[in-house]
């Protein structure tokens, strides 16, 4: 196979190619377009992966069904928060908060995160994931304190260190791998290949890939945002341009929950070591309860939804913690609908805070009155988001805890108690935000609502009719994580 004119490869050319020319390119406005059509040539890419004959094994790169669920989801959202991010961006532009360098910056860097989220799932090799993820992580701490305040600067260095932190630990553990299979398969980049940690596990130094699989849960579960080492990740929300806090929520989050995956199938295909899924349930459902606590505190409404998004991921490694065919067919429906729905409400939050001028929660509401477009479309995200019929969420979380109901009901009592807590929340926040009298400005939205209504038309559809033929790719990715 020619890898130069595979979908894979395009999917990793097309964003580096076009950071080099935003890094040329001194019109803003320009540049805002190629960033979207970038983009969009990324998702055209990522969509022929459906089609394209999957890349061989033992290569730089493969696709299976496992990570192009990841890809397509990556590509997707990359594409319609570059839409976004154009008009949102174009706003701040106007009033003051960022100079036209800031934007040729944020474009660049923007392309730039893209190719090295794609280059992390696309990879065979563990190490160069690890490279790609850090590289990625420097990208977001950048955008993040694009705005140059103290505020953002200061949750810019805090994502940054424990960012580090997190992934050193990761780095660690990723060494250990290789050292375990080292002595199995030899030196070099076989050692680190998916396809050969996976088919040698059995003949691995049991110990030192336990080991090695709590450094890794520890430094990518800071990547994901699992608690306790999810700090970093309220300030990098609140702080930063909000397609950035869309990027963090709906891609980056699922990038690190896809790195522990890629390791536990390597752990579980040893018999002799001990199972992941206990650890990956326990920070799981501390997560989830933990956020939804936490949610009544949040006064900013960034922040707000920085712990939700911390709760959803919870949800996310309960379920593949949980393991199974259901369980991991939930998981996967789960961060699919959390992904689209998640940064559909970034967006959503987006046109609030540009017409109210403030995060603050307390100074923002009626806005079914004042903005009823806004306003709805809001009510529509927050039902969504909660779990409730007929939206997509709904649908997966039913499926993780009729799982969990089927495999530990004490378990699942924890996990529904979670989540109760976290619906009383959201509707609370709900009624604060929506409706009652209107508060704050009322200068009218000008941004179009388009990125957002794809995303819940989206969770919509699959919360009334999966089709069969996505039912039965993420079957065969389910069975892939065992």
């Amino acid at each position: 196979m020619n890898m130069l004119l595979s979908p894979a490869a395009d999917m990793l050319l097309i964003p580096i190619a076009a950071a080099a020319l935003l890094a040329a390119i001194p019109f803003y406005r320009l540049s805002a377009w190629i960033n979207v059509l970038a983009s969009l040539a990324t998702f055209v890419a990522a969509l022929a992966l459906l089609v394209w004959p999957t890349v061989p094994t033992g290569h730089l790169i493969q696709v299976d069904d496992l990570n192009i669920v990841f890809l397509l989801l990556n590509a997707l959202i990359g594409f319609t928060a570059s839409l976004f991010g154009k008009s949102y961006l174009a706003h701040e532009l106007e009033t003051g908060r960022l100079l036209p360098a800031h934007l040729r910056f944020y474009h660049a860097v923007y392309q730039i995160l893209m190719c090295m989220m794609n280059l992390a799932l696309l990879t065979s090799v563990a190490g160069l994931m690890w490279v790609a993820i850090e590289i990625a992580t420097l990208a977001t701490v950048l955008m993040v304190g694009i705005y140059r305040t103290h505020e953002a600067l200061e949750a810019a260095w805090k994502y940054f260190i424990l960012g580090s932190v997190g992934i050193a630990l990761a780095l660690f553990g990723t060494i250990l791998v290789y050292l375990a299979a080292q002595a199995s398969v030899g030196a070099g980049l076989a050692a680190m290949s998916w396809s050969t940690l996976t088919s040698h596990a059995a003949h691995f130094d049991p110990a030192m890939l336990n080991i090695a699989f709590v450094f890794l849960l520890l430094g990518y579960g800071t990547k994901a945002g699992l608690v306790p080492l999810h700090a970093w990740l309220p300030d990098a929300h609140a702080e930063g341009p909000t397609p950035v806090s869309a990027i963090l929520s709906g891609l980056l989050l699922n990038l690190a929950i896809y790195a522990i995956l890629r390791f536990k199938i390597v752990l579980t295909a040893s018999h002799a070591t001990i199972a992941a899924g206990p650890m990956m349930m326990t920070l799981g459902l501390v997560s989830v309860l933990v956020a939804a606590l936490m949610l009544y505190r949040r006064r900013d409404i960034k922040r707000f939804f920085a712990y939700s998004s911390i709760e959803h991921i919870g949800i996310i490694a309960f379920a593949f913690g949980l393991g199974g065919p259901l369980a991991n067919f939930a998981g996967l429906l789960h961060m699919t609908m959390h992904s689209l729905t998640k940064s559909g409400i970034f967006f959503t939050v987006g046109h609030i805070v540009s017409i109210k001028h403030t995060q603050k929660i307390a100074h923002i509401g009626g806005l079914t009155i004042s903005h009823p477009r806004l306003g709805w479309l809001f009510v529509a995200c927050i039902a969504a988001i909660a779990g409730l019929p007929p939206f997509g969420v709904f649908t997966s979380e039913f499926l993780v805890v009729s799982s969990a109901f089927m495999q530990n009901p004490l378990l699942a009592a924890v996990l529904v108690i979670g989540l109760l807590i976290s619906l009383g929340a959201l509707f609370l926040r709900l009624n604060d935000i929506a409706f009652g009298e209107p508060k704050g400005s009322l200068t009218p939205n000008k941004m179009s609502y388009f990125p957002e209504l794809v995303h819940l038309a989206l969770v919509l559809a699959a919360g009334i009719f999966i089709p069969s033929q996505l039912a039965s790719w993420f079957q065969h990715a389910a069975k892939l994580l065992g």
